[in-house]
């Protein structure tokens, strides 16, 4: 997407935590510190108005990015750039103000993320208490304009005007997303973090909640950066994808080109790992083994373990991150690829 305005830049970006015993006990016992790199050098762009998906086994650092994203968590190292403003450098209160108005984060359980002793009509009102009107500026918006804003949220949403006196555990676990959802549109953001916003529903009822943010992104030129495990959802939602793999990126692609040619050996076993509806009998991998250790992942390619494909070079050398896929055999295999 060359040429692309792009509302999210991350450069670098790594986060490791310390682990370790306190030090009284690592004194004693002659334990070294332990660290954990959760995310580790991540660089890539989300572009205004696109879904960028990100995919991976439990434990590859998805959510540690996105809490990194929208600011919950500090970076070790690195950078995120939101609309051109690197929130953990400026100095300028009205700008750090501006960026986080423009972004929001819907969790993956809707119930633990809603407060059970606010009314829904509450919850959805604080970001415009916080934030103020469309422009950012706090205060002029009178209870009745506050109101009025949480009945066309409600509305918006599938709900009713009228929910808003209701408290959480009144509603279903599909409508609480539905809540959590009003409340992440209220200060009019530009872009939102999705983390896994259907894992914790019924099957049932996750078409209808992609239906709604899809019908959203569009009616509100939204962005979105789509956490999950999820391939089925990542294919209807995702204008790209980004796969992850012990806290690094090893192949971004448009979603169509990236599930029909997959380049990394680890994609093309996510993708065999999916059901075969169709029973067309192509041969299939399963992904075989766990992944490594994080504390202590193995040399070269973090995948070389579990990869069918594995050759001398990729149990000695870390692959870079060239032409949108880490991976010494994809070039080889796929000379000239196109850029994303």
């Amino acid at each position: 997407m060359k040429g692309a305005d792009a509302i999210v830049e991350v450069r670098g970006l790594s986060r490791v935590f310390d682990i370790s015993s306190p030090w009284v006990s690592r004194l004693i016992n002659r334990e070294p510190r332990l660290r954990l790199t959760a995310v580790d050098g991540l660089d890539f762009s989300i572009y205004r108005g696109e879904t960028f998906g990100l995919v991976g086994e439990s434990g590859s650092g998805k959510s540690t990015l996105a809490r990194m994203v929208v600011g919950l968590i500090e970076p070790s190292q690195g950078q995120v750039i939101i609309d051109g403003v690197n929130l953990a450098e400026t100095r300028d209160r009205a700008a750090r103000r501006a960026v986080r108005r423009r972004m929001q984060m819907i969790f993956q359980d809707p119930f633990a993320s809603l407060n059970p002793r606010w009314r829904v009509g509450d919850i959805i009102a604080e970001p415009i208490r916080a934030f103020g009107a469309r422009d950012g500026k706090a205060g002029g918006l009178d209870k009745r304009a506050i109101r009025a804003r949480v009945d066309e949220l409600l509305e918006m949403v599938g709900l009713h005007p009228a929910d808003a006196r209701k408290f959480p555990h009144e509603f279903s676990g599909g409508q609480r997303q539905r809540i959590a959802i009003a409340r992440a549109i209220a200060a009019h953001p530009d872009f939102i973090v999705c983390d896994e916003p259907t894992s914790a529903l019924d099957v049932s009822i996750q078409a209808q909640i992609l239906n709604l943010m899809r019908d959203l992104q569009e009616r509100l030129g939204l962005t979105y950066l789509l956490i999950t495990h999820n391939l089925a959802v990542v294919r209807f939602m995702a204008t790209r994808v980004g796969v992850m793999y012990l806290g690094r990126l090893i192949e971004i692609g448009q979603t169509d080109a990236l599930f029909a040619r997959p380049r990394h050996p680890y994609t093309r076993m996510l993708l065999d790992a999916v059901p075969d509806l169709t029973m067309s009998g192509r041969p299939r991998i399963a992904i075989g083994g766990e992944p490594p250790n994080p504390i202590d992942p193995p040399p070269g390619c973090p995948f070389h373990p579990r990869c069918p494909r594995a050759i001398a070079i990729c149990k000695i050398e870390r692959p870079a991150f060239r032409d949108n896929v880490a991976c010494h055999l994809a070039l080889a295999d796929e000379p000239g690829p196109a850029k994303v």
